[in-house]
């Protein structure tokens, strides 16, 4: 087998062990809960289901196993001991680390499936646009075709784009080249192959996307308190188009 077969392989193995947990965290996660709590009930699935905890490989060791970013904290939230509210906006991302490659994903939800339709329309149109990027991609297709695709998706939502976060490459690392902006000029930026595997995922606001890090050092937070929303998937560049290793099944 050769090395992009053993990357393939590994990276399919560890995309449906993804996949999978984060469907049954979806179903878990309830109001009353903490971040804490969650991250807890993760770490213990991922070990469990023969992966380990991409973030304890980081240099700069992230306090937690899973990224739990409630309302206007957009992305890299620090697991808390804030309790859940119904209602309340919350997206989750998680790397794991399997056979010696990374697999990312996220997802954002309503707390007790119900609460504002604004926010609502937000998670729709920001996982359209996610949709978008991923059915641009094949080989020749550049960064900027996927960018463009995403960025034409939010904007005709009326969304907040947010640019100082990107997508990326992954696998041998967490995050690798090519960058995947969330907007773009088609026909720019890196040149798609067979075998890359990438990470697309939008990243949107109800208002203006400026945003800071918070004292936390990881948590990334709306600068005028909206909330912000934030969808992924992995995909492997194939002959026939993308593969979305990151779905359940």
């Amino acid at each position: 087998m050769s090395e992009l077969e053993q990357k393939i392989s590994a990276m399919r193995a560890g995309g449906k062990i993804l996949g999978n947990l984060l469907k049954d965290l979806r179903a878990y996660v309830q109001p009353g809960m903490t971040g804490k709590e969650i991250d807890a009930w993760v770490r213990q699935e991922i070990v469990s289901r023969g992966a380990e905890v991409a973030y304890d490989f980081l240099e700069e060791k992230f306090p937690g196993a899973i990224c739990v970013s409630v309302n206007d904290t957009l992305v890299h939230g620090a697991p808390n001991d804030e309790i859940l509210e119904v209602g309340d906006k919350v997206s989750f991302d998680l790397d794991i680390r399997y056979r010696g490659y990374y697999v990312d994903s996220a997802f954002t939800m309503l707390v007790g499936n119900t609460g504002s339709p604004a926010v609502k329309e937000m998670i729709k149109t920001t996982e359209k646009a996610m949709w978008a990027g991923i059915d641009v991609v094949f080989p020749g297709a550049t960064t900027g075709d996927i960018g463009y695709a995403v960025e034409k998706v939010l904007r005709k939502g009326k969304l907040g784009v947010i640019e100082n976060y990107i997508g990326h490459g992954i696998g041998e690392e967490m995050h690798m080249p090519p960058e995947v902006p969330n907007y773009g000029l088609r026909g720019h930026g890196y040149r798609l192959k067979v075998g890359d595997t990438i990470c697309i995922e939008p990243m949107s606001s109800l208002g203006k996307p400026a945003n800071y890090v918070d004292k936390t050092n990881w948590s990334v937070k709306m600068r005028d308190g909206s909330i912000g929303c934030h969808c992924e998937h992995t995909i492997l560049v194939t002959e026939d188009g993308p593969e979305i290793l990151t779905m359940p099944g």
